[in-house]
């Protein structure tokens, strides 16, 4: 192997390793007691694995292979024991508890150590409230109060929404997993109201709360709409709270962005917390949130393991659920007991968290024969044949297009509708539901199928449509997303909203965002310089958004980020149409290929850490 400089420089150049990678191996090396072209090696990867959403490096799946294909020389990674060696001797690798810029554990996984750091303290904590049993429940009184609010829907049927709820009365942790329309909002609400007829009830201090200001807002919606169609009386309603926020606004991220408020030293003052897209959450976010959670507090976890995992490092909510596929034989009756109904046990699971994971089967949204829900479980199950032939055969509910067509007149005719409304002066809230009946997603966002290229296209047939008159940045009815967060204006990275004339000053544009309350907010577009038009967004931004038609746009060659998990997120974002825009052998190598990051979050919760 070359020397280290050259070497990493060499990767740097070609775009193989960013500046990241590079600068904090070269600093690495220069703290080092042995520095070496292999332990240069495992820094930059490490570094670069951790930036493609991994938490550690798995030496075991790269050494002794040649790496980067691509590269302009051969990169022999050394062999498993020989750089196991030397990384231990290099001064700057220490092992699991050691004060070391990276820790290598015993199951070769090779850490950052802040992620490493990350990663424990979220699984100590977790298995602390996995162990735990509330013991201050009325068992009979909520064993009534289920029979009411879960009428038996037959002699021998399990209803999963029940046994959740019944799960999240009897532990401190609950992790409740389900596909779309599985009903998660609906057991949620009816949660609230079986902790609000426990003894003390009335009194808990509830907070709702989401990864982003979207997932924030439509939890928040949710929450509303189930209200309204529950059969509970209206002063057992009025006391279940409907306020979402955002985890950064729940935590309290300070003006300077560099922390949050409330940590293990300042807890939130709060009895209960419930998370909703909980796969969009980070190991590094998860670990902030469970230190600033008092011991006594509930926590509840909503989400679908099958989704695409957090942008940043970590896949913790699908790390939750491995292994869990029902609960230990004694909870297992305590289960049957409080919900009067058969709840089988699980397989001999080593996962600790077995009695605290619950996974929604029935799909409320999708009738069984509904080529929408056929299609999530096709890709879901790996079957891309299955998969392209419900796309051929999906009549007016799923369609197919082939690659090369005017993709941008036809997302630009969709987003008609929207314009005339604007033109016409119709109320937001209207523009808003407007702006969600439709949306394009795309896979990456660099290069000619990308969201850049794509929403450049899509506004100029807008401007060549007469759909838009001024040809500034800013004009009526130009859909925005914040590409950071701002947290002078209490905006986060993700929320969208639409640039509108100003209600009170004239020949003025703002940027109108709706909040999770209903209210608009009107900002000055001077105020927003990190935000992008989203006529087209990637999948990874669409999570916790639903829309009443999705086309999702395939690149022209295999990417990194093509996954199967990529494709179900994509498929589930729609409520009523699905379109896919793409080549066949594109579609099958994402649809084959799960998405897998290195953890050891999975082996920390079977108590056997490496």
């Amino acid at each position: 192997m070359s020397r280290p400089d050259s070497l990493l420089r060499s990767l740097n150049r070609q775009n193989l390793l960013n500046d990241l990678d590079l600068h904090l191996a070269e600093y690495l090396m220069a703290e080092a007691d042995t520095p070496s072209p292999s332990l240069a090696l495992a820094i930059a990867l490490t570094s670069r694995a951790t930036s493609d959403g991994h938490v550690c490096l798995d030496l075991g799946e790269v050494a002794g292979r040649a790496l980067f294909d691509e590269a302009e020389m051969v990169v022999q990674a050394p062999g498993l024991e020989e750089w196991r060696v030397e990384l231990r001797h290099s001064g700057i690798i220490g092992g699991p508890g050691d004060w070391q810029p990276l820790i290598l554990d015993g199951r070769n996984r090779l850490y950052l150590h802040r992620y490493w750091a990350y990663e424990r303290r979220l699984g100590d904590a977790l298995l602390q409230r996995a162990r735990s049993v509330d013991q201050v429940i009325d068992r009979e009184g909520a064993k009534k109060a289920l029979a009411t609010l879960f009428p038996v829907h037959g002699a021998d049927a399990t209803d999963w929404q029940k046994v959740a709820v019944a799960t999240a009365i009897l532990r401190p942790l609950t992790i409740i997993s389900g596909g779309p329309g599985t009903g998660k909002t609906t057991t949620v609400l009816r949660l609230l109201a079986l902790l609000r007829l426990q003894p003390g009830g009335d009194a808990l201090r509830i907070a709702l709360t989401a990864p982003t200001g979207m997932a924030a807002a439509r939890l928040q919606q949710a929450i509303q709409q189930a209200k309204a169609s529950t059969a509970l009386p209206k002063e057992q309603l009025a006391t279940i709270p409907e306020q979402a926020s955002t985890l950064h606004r729940l935590l309290g991220m300070n003006r300077s962005g560099t922390g949050f408020r409330h940590h293990r030293d300042n807890p939130l003052l709060f009895d209960v917390v419930i998370v909703d897209e909980a796969s969009m959450v980070d190991v590094a976010l998860m670990a902030k949130l469970l230190d600033a959670l008092p011991h006594a507090a509930r926590l509840v976890l909503l989400g679908d393991r099958d989704q695409l995992a957090s942008v940043e490092a970590g896949s913790v909510m699908g790390d939750l659920c491995i292994g869990c596929d029902g609960p230990d034989d004694e909870f297992a009756r305590q289960l049957s007991e409080i919900t009067m109904q058969p709840v089988a046990a699980g397989e001999d699971s080593a996962s600790e968290l077995k009695n605290s994971v619950i996974e929604l089967r029935q799909s409320y949204r999708f009738d069984p024969e509904s080529p929408l829900g056929q299609l999530a479980k096709a890709v879901n199950r790996g079957d891309a044949q299955q998969a392209r032939q419900l796309l051929h055969n999906g009549g007016e509910v799923l369609g197919r297009l082939a690659p090369g067509g005017d993709v941008a007149r036809l997302v630009a005719s969709r987003f008609g509708k929207l314009f005339k409304a604007v033109g016409s002066g119709a109320p937001v809230a209207s523009l808003f539901a407007l702006l969600y009946e439709f949306r394009l997603l795309c896979v990456v966002r660099e290069g000619p199928f990308g969201v850049n290229a794509l929403n450049g296209a899509i506004t100029r047939e807008l401007i060549r449509a007469g759909q838009i008159e001024n040809h500034d940045d800013w004009y009526p009815g130009r859909p925005v997303m914040l590409s950071r967060n701002d947290y002078q204006l209490d905006l986060y990275n993700g929320e969208t909203g639409i640039v509108l004339p100003h209600p009170e000053r004239k020949h003025e544009l703002a940027v109108a965002f709706q909040g999770s309350d209903g209210q608009v907010r009107w900002i000055s577009p001077s105020r927003l310089p990190y935000c992008e038009t989203v006529y087209a967004v990637t999948v990874h931004k669409s999570q916790g958004s639903e829309f009443q038609e999705v086309i999702l746009q395939l690149p022209d060659q295999k990417s990194a980020v093509l996954c199967r998990e990529l494709v179900y997120t994509a498929i589930t974002r729609s409520r009523q149409r699905f379109t896919l825009i793409g080549d066949d052998a594109i579609f099958d190598a994402a649809v084959t290929h799960p998405m897998r990051r290195s953890s050891g979050l999975p082996d920390l919760l079977t108590a056997n850490p490496g």
